[in-house]
């Protein structure tokens, strides 16, 4: 009888939590991240949501180069080592001296992306045992979240970074090496929803863009870089086509704005065929 009544209040919390996500349009997002989600998340999403009538709150777990390891490494010993990134209205209110378990605790999020550091991104057998650590650490505290994976894109392809000659100092062979990594990983995880920043990335260096999304070699730019992998967030969180949201940053051009916007639209097709 204990057991019936258990599942039965169990039922009811479930349903009771997806009838107030459903009355309540904000969407809430934690990234548990490092730099590049700093490049996805914190400057042109906000706005893109704006335009697009989609109230946002945006949290950000800031620590540079971090890999799914040293996430691992600060959850265990509960450090608070992060620079935590929180935006709604658009305004961004940085704290510094943050756990993974802090941000956990502050509200209830509705989607929270795990990511690699871009270094080893490619590197298949960088992802575990950490990452399924994590995943069952988040969903302990947060039972109602939707749990994402947020491809990362490979370098320039005169990128510096000290670690691309683990990739031949070849785009192409870290192009392969992501793609191979995001599907064996979508195939051990297939509770986590792709965030497909990378697949982005990677089709607007088809166009006549070039390889010119980057600032550093493997940061992206300001002016569209960025602006590429907000879309993709943009057209998941919201379920609309970033081809039809007018936002563009004032450094950019409308030639830019429809080319980065196809780029992340045709990511999201891609990501429909393999998840």
């Amino acid at each position: 009888m204990n057991k019936f009544y258990s599942t039965l209040f169990a039922l009811i919390v479930s349903v009771s939590c997806s009838y107030i996500f459903a009355q309540n349009d904000t969407i809430r997002i934690l990234c548990i991240g490092n730099s590049f989600s700093w490049d996805a998340v914190e400057q042109e999403l906000a706005p893109l949501c704006e335009e697009g009538k989609q109230p946002i709150i945006i949290g950000n777990l800031y620590y540079g180069g971090c890999s799914l390891e040293q996430h691992y490494t600060f959850l265990h010993k509960d450090t608070a080592a992060y620079s935590f990134r929180y935006i709604e209205h658009g305004v961004r209110t940085p704290n510094e001296g943050y756990s993974l378990r802090q941000a956990l605790r502050l509200m209830q999020w509705d989607y929270i992306s795990f990511q690699q550091a871009s270094h080893d991104s490619g590197i298949q057998g960088s992802y575990e045992p950490y990452l399924s650590d994590l995943i069952d650490t988040v969903r302990a505290y947060q039972p109602y979240a939707r749990l994402c994976w947020m491809q990362t894109w490979s370098y320039s392809q005169d990128a510096k970074h000290p670690q691309f000659p683990r990739y031949q100092k070849s785009q192409q062979i870290m192009d392969d090496s992501i793609h191979n990594a995001t599907l064996a990983l979508l195939k051990l995880h297939p509770e986590l929803t792709l965030i497909p920043c990378g697949k982005a990335i990677t089709l607007a260096r088809q166009t006549k863009l070039g390889d010119s999304l980057c600032r550093d070699g493997y940061h992206l730019n300001y002016e569209y870089g960025r602006y590429t992998a907000a879309c993709v967030w943009y057209e998941l969180l919201t379920g609309k086509k970033c081809c039809t949201n007018k936002y563009k940053n004032d450094k950019m051009t409308e030639e830019q704005r429809k080319l980065t916007q196809k780029a992340a639209h045709q990511a999201m097709k891609w990501k429909r065929k393999v998840q």
